[in-house]
């Protein structure tokens, strides 16, 4: 059986089709007077003031933004040929349960022992995906590589008042003794299951159903208006870049 028909990079234009993928929340960010901006095959929400106006207000208070063109795979594997798979794709990168590894411009997540979330920009995806697919035929024979990206959404919360936006709606501890920089925490989110990592220091991405995205944006904005955070485009947050090699300590 083909998954062919759940990726978005896979459409093709022609002259009577241009295949345009939306988020869920486009509504929602249209309404609170996003610009729009087709990159990828998607249209993502760039900006809603001005970029520079939505980076000023994530500096002093907060803000969301809609991330759901971010690319997303699922993998499954027997524990040993996901472990063998993930690191013959991702640079030699390791899984650690509770713990989102950068790499190869990915975050790669283990849910569980043999199931593991790979999110990307969506440029990346394409390439990422047919360098995991190679993987499975000599490391992870048994391994099962699906397109996920429609199947979750996801919003990107940041900002000092971060944390206490969160407070409002779920109850993961997000203090960062308790979630550092590169956590991977599923939990409840707004009573949704959901799937958080901390990008960056008051920085947050989450995952949650597509088909509750309007649903997750109102929440947000609920508790998010009253601290004075507010949406912001995706030109806002500084790019999420994989960790520099380990400085050499030979002569």
């Amino acid at each position: 059986m083909s998954f062919d028909f759940l990726t978005p990079d896979a459409a093709t234009q022609s002259e009577r089709f241009n295949p345009v993928a939306r988020s869920p929340m486009e509504r929602s960010a249209r309404a609170a007077g996003a610009q729009f901006e087709l990159r990828d095959g998607w249209n993502v929400a760039v900006a809603y003031r001005s970029a520079e106006q939505d980076a000023e207000a994530l500096r002093r208070t907060g803000g969301w933004a809609d991330v759901s063109h971010l690319g997303k795979l699922e993998l499954q594997a027997p524990p040993h040929e996901l472990e063998a798979l993930v690191a013959r794709s991702a640079g030699g990168a390791t899984l650690e349960l509770g713990r989102a590894t950068r790499a190869s411009c990915a975050w790669w997540c283990p849910l569980t022992r043999s199931r593991a979330l790979v999110i990307c920009q969506p440029a990346v995806l394409g390439a990422l995906r047919e360098q995991i697919t190679e993987a499975t035929q000599s490391v992870a024979p048994a391994a099962g590589v699906v397109e996920v990206t429609t199947i979750f959404a996801a919003m990107t919360l940041a900002g000092p008042v971060a944390r206490e936006v969160f407070a409002r709606f779920s109850a993961l501890d997000l203090r960062p003794q308790i979630t550092p920089v590169g956590a991977l925490r599923p939990g409840s989110i707004g009573r949704q299951p959901a799937t958080l990592i901390c990008e960056a220091p008051d920085r947050f991405l989450f995952l949650f159903g597509w088909a509750i995205g309007e649903y997750m944006w109102s929440i947000v904005q609920d508790a998010g208006e009253h601290l004075g955070a507010r949406p912001i485009g995706v030109d806002a947050l500084a790019p999420v870049h994989d960790p520099k090699p380990a400085a050499s300590t030979h002569a």
